[in-house]
């Protein structure tokens, strides 16, 4: 994270709010659970950060209309556009670390890194945290 670090807080961001974006950037309209399973952060955790980026405009959380105790969550239009300003500082950080580290060996960490994820799968996200 050290390389990304100074991107996000160039931009006032914290790295579990980057999390966050990335995978609603991707899939928009997710629910908190959804996001606590794929950024594996946990629910009470997750609670605090949705509540902050929705401070912050990055966000907006809606009732859904069937259950009103249950909401979606989806990124501002503002939010998407400073998604498109990271990204290309984040790819650039990822292709330097590959230059440096090569392409094979990062991949064995990223393998190495889903089969453990795979393996703890059975454990709650706030063990992750």
């Amino acid at each position: 994270m050290g390389r990304f670090r100074p991107v996000l807080n160039q931009h006032g961001l914290t790295e579990q709010q980057w999390r966050i974006l990335r995978v609603l950037l991707d899939e928009d309209g997710l629910e908190p659970r959804q996001l606590s399973e794929r950024c594996l952060i946990s629910s009470p955790s997750m609670a605090g950060v949705l509540m902050r980026m929705e401070e912050a405009g990055l966000i907006k959380r809606t009732r859904m209309a069937h259950d009103q105790r249950r909401v979606t969550v989806t990124v501002t239009p503002a939010t998407k556009r400073l998604g498109k300003r990271i990204a290309p500082m984040i790819e650039r950080e990822y292709q330097a670390l590959e230059k440096r580290v090569g392409v094979k060996q990062l991949q064995q960490v990223y393998d190495t890194l889903d089969a453990l994820q795979k393996n703890l799968g059975d454990l709650h996200p706030s063990a992750m945290d």
